[in-house]
């Protein structure tokens, strides 16, 4: 089985889950250095991989496993640009590893490249890799003109492998940042965080399929072409229905506010005219709905995916009175959003997020919500392998050091009554 390493996001228990749920046969065997995961796959990745995982900055593909030291980096990284022309840029990602040893590696490198007459440039250092930019920048992640080697000190052993990607961040900035609208008074869902819960999302639609629908998608998946419709009906600015239109997943979107319908619908016309992205071939529907109202569709979603109300957007510390206000009301919207999905979306899984709050080093989350759960038909899950905080309630959370609400990522899948 192939092996890669991931270098995970600065939510390393979400990114995992994510991996979790979108690679093929994931197979965890070590996390190093607190926030690199080594696992091996059932398929093999490619440099596309990342482009849809929103968790994970850096893809390595193992090369060699052999019994390798920092003495054999020269002699390894030899062997990964013979196809390179002209001039050969390479770099070194190491973790566990002596800044010595780094050091030395470099400059046994390029001794190696000068000896083979070959001109050449590295990039990075003994005391800081590569910036991620610069690994697209210079084309060493596609191997066009160099490679950069991701040398992971293991306590039995040297893991050697080559960079294949990296997260596109001036990608997210553009669909984040230029996008007609921005609605700056509620919590604007990340692109990276929509991606995330989309492919959470994926996992649970895949579980609920035949065995038949199972094999179909399979085909799809290894023509690139897994798809899924989604239901966003908390939709906001739209940024996870712009994200579905992306990797060509067909949405619909409604929202309660008309305000946020109109930005939806302008920011997935932007989209369409700047990635060229044609309604013939993957549709969207946007309108103003309540979503703690009847559903309406010919055709059931295959998934919901949302970000639900998070509540007022807090601008300084709240107190634990206010707390526990706004985490009443909030409940009342969350289970009238369940008891409607579980009434007039039978079947379909959902993964939401919900508010939490953090006041003085205390989370504090909704708790009636989970009573409600099993009377809605609900069970929540996390992806195989992944273990949560709480086990009773598995969940996910997110949080910025920065902010005073988080966001808890539960994953619903509907219990089937017999």
């Amino acid at each position: 089985m192939p092996q890669y390493a991931a270098v995970l996001g600065h939510q390393p228990h979400i990114s995992l889950a994510e991996l979790a749920a979108s690679i093929a046969g994931f197979s965890l065997e070590s996390i190093e250095a607190k926030h690199v995961a080594i696992f091996s796959t059932s398929e093999a990745l490619d440099i596309h991989t990342i482009n849809d995982l929103g968790g994970t900055v850096i893809l390595a593909q193992r090369i060699t496993e052999a019994d390798v030291s920092m003495e054999d980096i020269p002699k390894l990284l030899s062997g990964e640009v013979t196809k390179v022309k002209k001039k050969v840029t390479f770099g070194l990602r190491c973790f566990n590893v002596p800044k010595g040893d780094i050091k030395n590696a470099y400059r046994k490198g390029k001794d190696e490249m000068k000896r083979q007459g070959r001109p050449c440039r590295y990039i990075g250092n003994e005391k800081k890799p590569a910036a991620v930019a610069l690994l697209r920048d210079s084309e060493v992640v596609s191997g066009k003109k160099g490679v950069e080697l991701f040398v992971v000190g293991k306590s039995n052993e040297l893991w050697v492998g080559k960079t294949i990607g990296v997260q596109d961040i001036d990608a997210y900035t553009w669909r984040d940042m230029e996008k007609p609208v921005r609605d700056m008074t509620v919590g604007i869902l990340p692109p990276k965080l929509a991606q995330i819960l989309l492919n959470l999302g994926g996992w649970m639609g895949r579980e609920a399929l035949s065995e038949e629908e199972k094999k179909k998608n399979a085909a799809r998946k290894r023509k690139k072409k897994e798809i899924y419709t989604v239901l966003d009906p908390f939709c906001g600015t739209g940024v996870i229905p712009m994200e579905c239109l992306l990797r060509e997943w067909p949405v619909e979107a409604s929202d309660s506010a008309l305000k946020a319908v109109n930005g939806c619908k302008k920011n997935l016309e932007w989209l369409r005219k700047e990635k060229k992205i044609l309604k013939k071939d993957v549709s969207d529907a946007v309108t103003k709905h309540d979503a703690t109202k009847a559903f309406s569709f010919k055709e059931l979603p295959d998934i919901v995916v949302t970000e639900t109300t998070l509540g007022p957007s807090l601008t300084k510390k709240p107190k634990k009175t206010e707390v526990n206000k706004l985490r009443k009301n909030n409940e009342k919207i969350q289970e009238a959003f369940l008891q409607n999905a579980a009434a007039t979306l039978p079947g379909v899984p959902i993964v939401c997020t919900w508010p939490f709050w953090r006041v003085n080093n205390e989370n504090i989350r909704l708790e009636k919500i989970w009573d409600a759960l099993g009377k809605a038909g609900y069970e929540a899950v996390v992806p195989e392998g992944i273990v949560a905080e709480n086990p009773e309630k598995p969940s996910l959370l997110y949080q910025r050091k920065d902010q005073f609400v988080g966001r808890e990522i539960v994953i619903l899948k509907p219990i089937y009554q017999e």
